[in-house]
């Protein structure tokens, strides 16, 4: 196969991807934003996690909610727990690095908030103890997942949201995980801001 055939099976299946999620996550997606808006409504937070490629596509969401999309308006209250270097790898070194989020939510979390989890492979260990920490701070979950939902999905509760990408390929995954949560930051600001 040339490099060139290559390059062309990634984009095709990229794109099948995205068709494949766009059928069956429309609906997840809006329900997901909708939530994400109350949040906001209710004067309340994202916190936002993941694990390499999927803690960019966390970060992402909450520099566009500080800053903004498309358009001007409002910043928004939105933390990426995936930013503070000194925080991580200290907790990382004298805990575990499975509590490099759930410490962080027990920390800054709060009654309300909503956790925007983000992985790729779904099996990530300080993801699920992200989530039960949230749980037990009364913080729902919207869990961006793939394949079968790995240890997160059965860890989700009536009140979370999972949003499962069809496919097993990691790199489609985070591709789609970024589509998505384009596809909320514009649906928050059009339900907040119109236009």
């Amino acid at each position: 196969m040339s490099l060139q055939d290559r390059i062309i099976n990634h984009f095709s299946d990229s794109i099948q991807t995205k068709q494949d999620a766009m059928v069956s996550l429309c609906e997840l997606i809006e329900f997901a934003s909708q939530r994400l808006v109350a949040t906001l409504l209710n004067d309340k937070k994202i916190l936002s996690c993941g694990n390499g490629g999927s803690a960019a596509n966390a970060q992402f969401l909450s520099s566009a909610m500080l800053n903004q999309f498309e358009r001007e308006r409002p910043s928004l209250p939105a933390i990426a727990l995936t930013t503070d270097t000194a925080t991580l790898t200290a907790i990382a070194n004298d805990y575990h690095f499975d509590d490099i989020f759930a410490k962080q939510i027990r920390a800054l979390g709060q009654s309300g908030d909503i956790l925007m989890a983000y992985t790729g492979d779904s099996n990530a260990a300080n993801l699920a103890k992200a989530i039960t920490t949230a749980h037990d701070k009364d913080i729902s979950v919207i869990a961006l997942t793939g394949h079968d939902g790995g240890m997160i999905a059965p860890l989700l509760n009536e009140t979370d949201i999972e949003i499962r990408v069809p496919s097993s390929s990691i790199a489609r995954i985070q591709e789609v995980h970024l589509l998505i949560t384009h596809c909320m930051c514009d649906l928050i600001d059009h339900q907040l801001f119109g236009g």
